[in-house]
């Protein structure tokens, strides 16, 4: 599972290009149908069934089964209420006696305020926030439900990252064929369930399944090992974003159990080779970065005895970007996905709330430098613009099919002339939309630019900031300074688009000082009303990025990796500096949490560690001063 709020969008991509292309293809969201299942009366009684045969049962599972008759009454009103289609639940969800409560209410506490009349969310929506209010309180028992889940049938479960540990970085497959080996769960019975309904409604001849990130691959396996075990003649093919990250360099034969065909990068050229060569018009050495597996004709200590891995790159052009088609939803049930509310922060809740359509503004990264990006794959490096012209053709026909006006540019960094010509475009056709995307701070985004996107339809946009620091910027080859991205920041939020940083800590030879220096930037941004949201990520050195290259241009040395026959992406690193960036980690993201509900900006800086750490040696008044002056100030 991915998002439970809007379809990840690279089987609407597929499906719109292989029907352009004259291909029949329909597509399906088994993800959302195992959530819709799962969470359901009948999902609920399955569960509360298994659960209530276990004599060692968890308090948390023992206080659901106390309360599952009041679960099985209210989940699917939830459910309903979440999907838009019973906005008057709202009132009884809101007087907290119509939904059953669990551990996750208990952070409700954070905000009880006197003031509010014993209201603990007044500060968030006030008297009127109704709507809001009670899908926060529906997230929270959702919540709930996934920790029951959790505890008492499968300890991997989660509405996102499922068993990724299985698959991320994970150097053989020996823990994933444990796993497909294991009897199924109550999970995995509902998943096989769903599969072949599927397959029975469509009765494909080639079933793809698109795998975008390590919490996905478990649920793959399964739905590929259900279609072999009842339907052998089916062919199956693995595709997208982990592939194309981690499995570049497989060597393990037992994959091929499951799939028949692994394609790497953007799919639509190797679908459409792998598509001539099963109708008999192109030979198997032709095929397109694609893995295939094939018998062993030699002795060969080194190989499965289930054969030896084969990696087929005939070389061919891409499908450039203007000639992919338009994305179509025709398939997905775009009214059954759950807007959910597990922020409070405004520009933090796009992520999860509401449907968006996702769209691309251009292929690849038109910057491409930064030193801890995979900026060698494929998927960044090739860069390919369209005409804005073309974009807005999309968009229109997007509309036309889904009904929604609202779009989310997935873009790693969508370029500012594109922007402007597609706002500009929007804007010459009186086009309503609301959209959202990720870009680079650079002075490019002038006030002028920022309010020409604004009347366009721009609501929000997030950019890496990373580690707030000049030195590890320029170190990063981010290309924009501290000074630079305040004034851009400011400069969204003047026009009213809210502004999401992404922030980063860990990065090679960052000191304790930089981190804390970082944060006071960070709170500054904050202070100053730049910014409205964050997340910290822990900096992690992949093998694709310059850093994991070049290791000795970034002052560390790279861990060797064991060998490795399944993924790889992940590599660890000695640093000199011997930072333990872990702990700072802690103090980091829970001052950013309390910066983002406006609370302790006045407090200094060093009280959110719990270790001692160095005074910041950034003024206080930094970047009041950076808004106020066009040149870089001196620190």
């Amino acid at each position: 599972m991915t998002q439970l709020n809007t379809p990840y969008p690279s089987t609407a991509y597929l499906t719109g290009f292989l029907r352009s292309r004259g291909v029949d293809a329909v597509q399906e969201d088994l993800a959302l149908a195992l959530v819709l299942k799962l969470l359901s009366s009948t999902g609920l009684q399955s569960i509360f069934q298994q659960l209530e045969a276990d004599s060692n049962q968890t308090l948390l599972v023992r206080k659901f089964c106390e309360q599952s008759d009041k679960y099985f009454a209210t989940i699917d009103r939830v459910i309903a209420f979440l999907q838009g289609r019973d906005p008057t639940l709202a009132h009884r969800i809101n007087s907290r006696m119509f939904l059953p409560e669990g551990s996750r209410f208990d952070s409700l506490e954070v905000y009880e305020d006197e003031d509010d009349g014993g209201d603990p969310l007044g500060w968030a929506f006030g008297s009127l926030g109704v709507q809001d209010r009670a899908r926060h309180f529906a997230t929270l028992y959702l919540s709930d439900l996934a920790d029951v889940l959790r505890e008492g049938i499968d300890p991997r479960f989660e509405f996102v990252r499922y068993a990724e540990s299985l698959a991320a970085s994970q150097p053989t497959f020996d823990p994933l064929a444990d796993a497909l080996s294991a009897p199924m769960n109550l999970v995995d019975r509902i998943l096989r369930d769903l599969t072949l309904s599927a397959v029975s409604r469509h009765l494909p001849n080639i079933v793809l399944v698109s795998v975008p990130f390590p919490g996905n691959v478990y649920a793959a396996f399964r739905i590929a090992q259900t279609i072999k075990s009842e339907h052998p003649n089916v062919i199956t093919v693995l595709g997208g974003g982990f592939v194309n990250t981690e499995l570049r360099e497989i060597t393990e034969a037992r994959l091929f159990d499951y799939f028949d065909y692994i394609t790497l990068d953007d799919g639509e050229r190797p679908l459409l080779a792998l598509l001539e060569h099963l109708r008999g018009e192109r030979p198997r050495d032709q095929l397109v970065r694609t893995f295939v597996r094939e018998p062993v004709r030699e002795p060969d200590s080194t190989s499965s005895d289930s054969g030896v891995v084969r990696y087929i790159n005939h070389l061919e052009p891409d499908v450039p970007f203007a000639e992919v088609g338009t994305p179509t939803w025709d398939g997905l049930p775009v009214d059954q996905y759950l807007s959910t509310l597990d922020m409070l922060n405004p520009m933090h809740r796009l992520w999860s709330d509401g449907r968006w359509n996702k769209l691309t503004v251009a292929h690849g990264c038109y910057w491409k430098k930064c030193s801890f990006c995979d900026v060698t794959l494929d998927y960044i490096g090739r860069y390919d613009g369209v005409a804005a012209t073309t974009l807005v053709d999309r968009i229109e026909a997007i509309i036309q099919e889904t009904g929604q006006t609202g779009f989310h540019f997935v873009d790693e960094a969508a370029p500012p002339k594109a922007l402007k010509a597609m706002a500009e475009e929007l804007l010459r056709r009186n086009v309503t939309i609301s959209w959202w995307g990720n870009i680079r701070f650079e002075k490019s985004f002038t006030p002028e630019l920022c309010e020409l996107l604004a009347d366009s339809g721009c609501i929000a946009i997030s950019g890496g900031l990373e580690v707030a620091s000049d030195r590890l910027l320029k170190l990063m080859k981010k290309g924009v300074s501290v000074d630079q991205v305040a004034r851009v920041t400011r400069a969204f939020t003047d026009v009213g688009i809210l502004v999401h940083a992404y922030l980063m800590y860990g990065f090679p030879t960052q000191t304790v000082q930089d981190t804390v220096d970082a944060l006071e930037y960070v709170r500054q941004l904050f202070e100053e009303g730049c910014i409205q949201s964050g997340f910290f990520h822990r900096f992690t050195c992949t093998v694709h990025s310059p850093v994991g290259k070049n290791p000795e241009e970034y002052g560390i040395q790279l861990i060797p990796l064991p060998e490795v026959s399944f993924a790889k992406n992940d590599i660890d690193f000695i640093d000199p500096t011997g930072v333990n960036h872990d702990s700072l980690g802690v103090g980091l993201n829970k001052a950013l949490y309390n910066f983002m509900h406006g609370v302790g900006l006045d407090s200094d800086i060093r009280s959110w560690f719990e270790s001692r750490v160095p005074q910041s040696r950034v003024k206080r008044n930094f970047i009041a001063r950076a808004l106020n002056q066009k040149t870089p100030q001196r620190r």
